[in-house]
């Protein structure tokens, strides 16, 4: 199917509800949706929770399966599956991680990450499953490996940013680091050498056409050799990895480059953006709506345009959009009207 050429909508399959506070944040777990196993999802909530959701097989409608209390004491603002799927980190305000495991269908919380001295903003793991990074109001970055038996060792804190750390995220392939901020910029940060310890081997900010203000999400390609970020200067922008144009540094580590700026598309906030496996970028914002946009073919050079717009998606602030990892079309979004919703990417005839 030709996104350049069809018209399409964005369905609403299900609305799931259950949290009593906002939806800050939701993950669908990579193992599932394969091979028979029924998709799941996770949502965290200003209610202190996180709740499990599940497909049904038979009727593909959703249910919630679980909600994880009594751990945290504050809002849980991240939550992220480990590649395999078998563990869940949930970060919270609480200034704890912690480390939830599947056991026969019930969850367990079996480590909890603790050091951060306020609110932890986000969590993420690297793509073997050996580390976590968490960040926070401390500006601070934490890097944990991840130990037999779920336990987790603090191998290094990394402090550059001079504001609030909004999220973590390691690049889909290799293991480095990507964090955003208050601060209006994105660091990238590698690991030194045969050492443990972490240093930043590249700043993005307005120097570098970056952002003018907080910069709160970022995602990757499928490829890995570009990224989206987005930003409350009611913008998103395109970076990318070319290691044809820029001669690699001494440590084999490529620069990354502005190469487009998707502007006025959002009038207020834009707090989430997801990159799908399928090339399209999905944008969520203050203004309650969701936007898609994909790469414009049609002219010479990195250039992407609008695919659709989800006007009122929810009631209220759209705090998260995430595509699936398995269904290329279905997308999940999380809002401050306390519902989760699924959508499907669909052609109209």
């Amino acid at each position: 199917m030709d996104l350049l050429e069809g018209n399409f909508e964005l369905k609403e399959i299900q609305k799931l509800e259950g949290h009593t506070d906002r939806v800050w944040n939701l993950a669908w777990n990579p193992a599932t949706g394969i091979s028979g196993i029924p998709a799941m999802l996770a949502s965290c909530s200003g209610d202190k929770t996180v709740r499990i959701w599940q497909q049904n097989s038979f009727d593909t409608s959703w249910e919630c399966k679980a909600v994880l209390d009594e751990t945290h004491t504050r809002t849980v603002r991240s939550c992220a599956w480990s590649p395999c799927g078998k563990l869940l980190a949930t970060a919270s305000f609480d200034a704890t991680t912690s480390i939830w495991a599947n056991v026969g269908g019930d969850f367990e919380c079996v480590s909890t990450l603790e050091g951060h001295e306020n609110e932890v903003k986000s969590v993420s793991w690297n793509p073997a499953g050996s580390l976590l990074a968490t960040c926070s109001r401390d500006k601070s970055v934490w890097i944990w490996e991840v130990l037999p038996g779920n336990e987790c060792e603090c191998l290094s804190i990394l402090q550059g940013h001079t504001q609030d750390v909004k999220m973590v995220q390691w690049h889909p392939f290799l293991d480095l680091l990507f964090t955003c901020s208050y601060d209006n910029s994105i660091k990238i940060w590698a690991e030194d050498g045969d050492s443990d310890d972490w240093h930043c081997v590249q700043t993005l900010n307005e120097a570098s056409n970056g952002h003018s203000s907080t910069v709160w999400a970022l995602s990757f390609n499928a490829t890995g050799d570009r990224m989206v970020t987005c930003s409350d200067d009611l913008s998103l922008k395109i970076w990318e990895s070319d290691p044809k144009a820029t001669p690699p540094a001494e440590d084999g580590f490529t620069p990354w480059r502005h190469v487009s700026t998707l502007a006025g598309y959002h009038d207020r906030t834009i707090f989430s953006v997801h990159w799908s496996r399928e090339g399209i970028i999905a944008s969520g914002a203050a203004d309650d709506a969701i936007r898609l946009f994909v790469r414009n073919e049609e002219v010479d050079g990195p250039s992407y345009k609008l695919l659709l717009r989800k006007e009122k998606a929810h009631e209220m602030d759209v705090n998260a959009v995430q595509w699936s990892s398995q269904e290329t079309r279905l997308l999940a979004s999380a809002s401050d009207d306390g519902t989760i919703k699924i959508w499907e990417l669909a052609s109209v005839a």
